[in-house]
Formats: C-alpha cells, structure tokens, sequence
C-alpha cells in the first residue's frame, strides 16, 4: 500500500513539475515592423504590421525561462510609407520580386534579468544573409508575452545600395533602424494557427 502511495503522489509532483517547467510553442498574434532612415530631404519610415512566426518558450512559473527558437516571416511589400513613389524604389532596393519575404531565425537567447534579453539571429534581407545582437524587452500581458527591440544596420550589410529618387535628387542615407513589437500568444490557445490583427 505504502508503495502504491509512493508512486501515486511521484506521478503528482512530476505532473505538477512539468506543468510549471513546460515547453510551449507560441505564435505571433500581433506585430508591429518598423524601417526607419534618413535622406538629404527628410527622414522617412515605412511600417507593417502583417509579420507572423512562431517562438518556442521555456515557461516557469508563467515566467520565460528559455527561448528555444524563434522565426519570423514578413512580406517585403508589406512594408509601407506615407508615398507609394517611395514605396515603388524601396521595393526595387530590395528586389521583392526576386526576395518576396524578410526573415529572422533566432541562434541563440541569453537572459540578462526579468525582463532583458540578449538574442542573437540571423536576418535575412534582399537575399543575403547576417547575424546580429538584439537587447529585447519581454513583458507579459494577460497571459501574452511582448518583445520590443531595435537593430541599427546598413544597406551595404545586405549588398543594396542606399535608394535615390527624383533623378538622384533625392538620396537616402547609408544607416537604418529597425524596429518591431510584437505580441505572443500561447499557441494551444488559438483556435488558428495564425493569428494577425
């Protein structure tokens, strides 16, 4: 009897210990994609918000204990400014004819504190490929976790040159900031597999 007891109340706390350390696969339920740079005339931004993906989270205790993978996808010309003529030459910058999507694949996660994290990824624009540092933030919402971060690049890191316009009266500086916020929701949650609003 003591035995049945023993293995009995092994099986609770083992449940109980994975349910608390769980691997969880989640997906990106809402995203918000930012390039930002400057020209001789004016600084410029282009936004999206049509990016989607899936993460998988080490969860304790409701908190993130380890990102295990991150991909996310976004349609090149889904990236949109106030002026389509803008538009028109940041598509040809980017050749979207040829490299329809922009993509992040997470190599490797390292937590700084509760809410800081070190990631390093792999983006890939235009076709070309290169890895970077990103400081994100994670906070959690009704059950949702939000990253928010920023990486400073270069058009020459992905072997585009900076974009002119009006004849090359308009030329677009070397450097570019992006930005993104986005919003993960538990996948088993959902009754899509994706979600974006």
């Amino acid at each position: 009897m003591k035995t049945i007891k023993l293995i009995v109340l092994t099986v609770i706390f083992t449940t109980v210990s994975l349910q608390a350390n769980a691997q969880r696969n989640y997906n990106v339920a809402r995203a918000i994609f930012e390039v930002a740079g400057t020209s001789n005339v004016h600084d410029w931004v282009m936004k999206s918000t049509e990016g989607n993906g899936t993460v998988n989270l080490t969860i304790t205790d409701s908190k993130i204990a380890d990102i295990n993978s991150l991909t996310i996808t976004l349609l090149a010309e889904s990236l949109k400014s106030s002026k389509t003529s803008m538009d028109d030459v940041a598509y040809e910058t980017l050749d979207t004819k040829t490299y329809k999507n922009i993509k992040y694949v997470l190599k490797s996660a390292s937590k700084i504190n509760e809410t800081t994290w070190n990631l390093i990824g792999t983006y890939t624009i235009a076709g070309t490929s290169k890895d970077y540092r990103t400081q994100v933030s994670i906070t959690t919402s009704n059950g949702t976790f939000i990253l928010k971060g920023s990486n400073q690049i270069t058009f020459a890191d992905f072997g585009m040159s900076p974009p002119t316009a009006a004849l090359g009266v308009v030329r677009a500086g070397k450097e570019l900031t992006l930005i993104f916020n986005i919003t993960l929701s538990d996948y088993s949650r959902n009754d899509n597999v994706l979600v974006i609003k």
